[in-house]
C-alpha cells in the first residue's frame, strides 16, 4: 500500500488497512533492527523537528529512527526559527518544504499543525498537540498487538484526564476494533467531539464511551492506561488537579479488579504516586518500557510509509 506523501495529523485520516499497514512495517523494521540488518531506505532524506514544546521519547525516536533509515533530522526548537519572532507558520511550511523531505511538529495548537498541512508540499507529522497525540497511539496499537495478538475485540481502560492521549485512543481503537472506555473525574471528560467523531468511526459505537468510575470502566478490561494529571501547559492547575483525580489513580486495588492477564500502560513520563503507583508501574503486569521502545519502531515506520 502506498502511504507516500500522506501527512500523519491524527488517526482519523487512515483506514483501517491503511494504520495494518504501517503496524506491520514497524514490527518488520522492529524485527530486522534486532537481527543487525540495515535498512537506508531513506537515504538522503532530511526531517525537519520543530518542537514547541518539551520532549525525550518523541524527539530521540524519531531522530533516532532517521539515522537507522539512512536520512538525517535536524532538532529546531521554537527559539531557532522565526516562528519564535513572529512569522506566520504558512512562510515557514513553504520555506522548509523547499528544504527538507518531511516536517514534524510538537506544539500546542492543533490548528497550527493544521495551517503547516496545508501550505507545505511535503508530508507533516503531528508530533503531540494539545488535543492528539497520533505518534504514541500507534507505538501502543503496535504494543497491544504484540501482546494480545489481535486487536480486535481487546477492552482498553483508560484512567484520568481526558486529554490528548484519550482523544487518539479512543480514534485508533474505533478504527481498530477495540472498545476503550474512558473514566475521567466531572469537568476533565474528553472533547465531545472527539468522542463522537471515534463513534462514528467505530463499527460498534457504543464500545467507544465515557464513565465517571474507574471501577467500572476496568471490568473486563485487557489493558489499563493513564497519563499525568496536569499535561504541559496545565503546570498552574497541578494543585487542583490533584484533588480532582486523588480517586483516579492506576494501583493494585484497581488493578485487580481488571482482567487477570491485564497490561498497564502509560506514555510517559509517569509521576508515580499520583495517576500510577510505583508497584504497578515496575510491576509484572506493566509494559510501559517496552511500548516506549515501540515508540521508535512506529516511528520509524510512519517515516519510511510517508518519506
Amino acid at each position: 500500500m502506498n502511504l507516500k506523501g500522506r501527512d500523519y495529523l491524527t488517526l482519523a485520516d487512515f483506514n483501517c488497512e491503511e494504520i495494518w499497514c504501517l503496524l506491520e512495517l514497524a514490527q518488520d523494521l522492529k524485527q530486522k533492527q534486532k537481527a543487525g540488518i540495515s535498512h537506508q531506505r531513506l537515504k538522503g532524506k532530511t526531517l525537519a523537528m520543530i518542537f514547541q514544546k518539551a520532549s525525550t521519547r518523541t524527539r530521540v525516536s524519531f531522530e533516532t529512527g532517521m539515522f537507522h533509515l539512512g536520512g538525517l533530522a535536524m532538532f529546531l526548537s521554537g527559539n531557532d526559527l522565526q516562528i519564535g519572532r513572529g512569522e506566520p507558520i504558512e512562510d515557514t511550511a513553504r520555506v522548509l518544504s523547499r528544504y527538507v523531505d518531511g516536517i514534524l511538529i510538537r506544539t500546542f495548537s492543533h490548528q497550527e499543525v493544521l495551517d503547516l498541512a496545508k501550505y507545505a508540499d511535503v508530508p507533516v507529522i503531528n508530533g503531540l498537540t494539545d488535543e492528539f497525540h497520533p505518534t504514541q497511539a500507534l507505538a501502543d496499537l503496535l504494543t497491544i498487538w504484540e501482546y494480545f495478538g489481535t486487536l480486535a475485540g481487546i477492552k482498553l481502560a483508560y484512567i484520568g484526564d481526558g486529554n490528548n492521549m484519550v482523544h487518539s485512543l479512543m480514534l485508533a481503537g474505533a478504527i481498530m476494533g477495540l472498545e476503550v472506555t474512558a473514566a475521567c473525574p466531572e469537568g476533565y471528560e474528553p472533547n465531545p467531539e472527539v468522542v463522537a467523531k471515534a463513534q462514528s468511526l467505530a463499527s460498534q459505537p457504543e464500545k467507544i464511551k465515557v464513565v465517571r468510575e474507574p471501577q467500572e470502566a476496568v471490568q473486563g478490561a485487557q489493558v489499563l492506561y493513564t497519563d499525568v494529571w496536569a499535561s504541559m501547559g496545565q503546570e498552574g492547575e497541578a494543585a487542583e488537579r490533584r484533588q480532582a483525580f486523588a480517586n483516579y489513580q492506576i494501583n493494585t486495588e484497581l488493578l485487580s479488579q481488571a482482567e487477570k492477564e491485564a497490561i498497564v500502560m502509560h506514555c510517559l513520563p509517569a509521576h508515580r504516586g499520583e495517576e500510577i503507583t510505583a508497584e504497578v508501574l515496575e510491576g509484572p503486569q506493566s509494559v510501559v518500557f517496552d511500548e516506549a521502545e515501540n515508540r521508535l519502531h512506529a516511528h520509524k515506520a510512519i517515516l519510511a510509509a510517508l518519506f
